[in-house]
Formats: C-alpha cells, structure tokens, sequence
C-alpha cells in the first residue's frame, strides 16, 4: 500500500506502479486534507480524505468544493461525495511501486 503523501500526489499509474508528482508530494504533503482543500487543491483533498477512510473529511472537502462551486458562474445545485468520485477518478488501489515525475 502506497503512503498518505504518495497516494494523494498521485497523477496515474503505469501497469502495477503509481506515478506520483515528487515536487507536488514535496511541497504540499504534509497539509492536512482541510489545508490542501483551503489551497485550492481539491483532487490531492479529495485523496486525502479517501486514504483516511473518515466521512467527515470526505464531506468536508465536498463542502468546500460546493462553496468554490456557487462563488463561480457554474452552479452545482446538488454535489454529494460520488460525483467527486467521478470527477476526480481517485479510489484506493493496492499498489507495490512508485515511479516519481
């Protein structure tokens, strides 16, 4: 299983290995999923909240895209957590490898 920081920054896979953003993963992983979502970082958000497992954080970053959501000229009327998981294409997957970009 792949670490917090390296699922979160993690851009695609290749065959069985994750490829993981290294200045990404260096600069913004040790935020917490509030702080990558106050940041503006949804999908690295949305990540972490997956790797926690924890519903609240998963709420809270669909929250916190809602809101950016009704700031802006598109309206999502009704967002719930699945669409986030369409949008952002992010589940846990049991990976070995890692290849850092």
């Amino acid at each position: 299983m792949l670490s917090r920081e390296d699922f979160v920054f993690t851009i695609g896979y290749d065959g069985p290995a994750a490829v993981i953003d290294k200045q990404a993963r260096k600069k913004f992983g040790s935020l917490s999923t509030r702080e990558l979502a106050e940041k503006g970082l949804f999908r690295a958000a949305y990540s972490s909240a997956v790797y926690s497992k924890n519903p609240d954080e998963l709420m809270m970053v669909a929250e916190a895209y809602k809101e950016l959501e009704n700031n802006s000229s598109a309206e999502l009327s009704s967002l719930d957590v699945s669409i986030l998981e369409r949008l952002f294409g992010v589940s846990l997957v049991d990976v070995k490898r890692s290849i850092f970009l």
